[in-house]
């Protein structure tokens, strides 16, 4: 086990209700999960999103926390927050990084894999 090892895991959906093609506005939400797989405590201080749309627009957010908390886990705790995202487009991409920070005081990067936001029948 290493000392230091979050897991990420991320469910994307689309959400109709906020949604308005027509008006080229596409609201996806995402549940993210973070699990603490180390052996030591980690606290989770910022996020980095590489947001892509389906016109290979990129936008990047940064700011502290999730959702507005820096959760601190102890080895086999867990995190889950959900948020949105609006595309201009009914297919988009996100990716990005947790910046954490030990028992130890060293901070250090957990990636976050790519995911697909995508409108429903939109995909073949």
């Amino acid at each position: 086990m290493k000392p230091y090892d979050l897991t990420v895991s991320v469910t994307p959906r689309f959400v109709p209700e906020q949604s308005d093609p027509g008006q080229h506005q596409y609201l996806f939400a995402y549940t993210v999960r973070i699990t603490n797989s180390g052996a030591n405590p980690v606290q989770v201080i910022s996020r980095h999103w590489i947001i892509t749309d389906g016109n290979q627009q990129v936008q990047e957010v940064r700011g502290l926390g999730v959702v507005g908390q820096q959760p601190l886990l102890a080895p086999g705790e867990s995190f889950e927050y959900t948020s949105g995202c609006p595309l201009p487009t009914p297919v988009g991409t996100m990716r990005g990084t947790y910046h954490c920070v030990g028992e130890n005081g060293i901070p250090f990067e957990v990636p976050i894999a790519e995911f697909v936001l995508a409108m429903p029948r939109t995909l073949h």
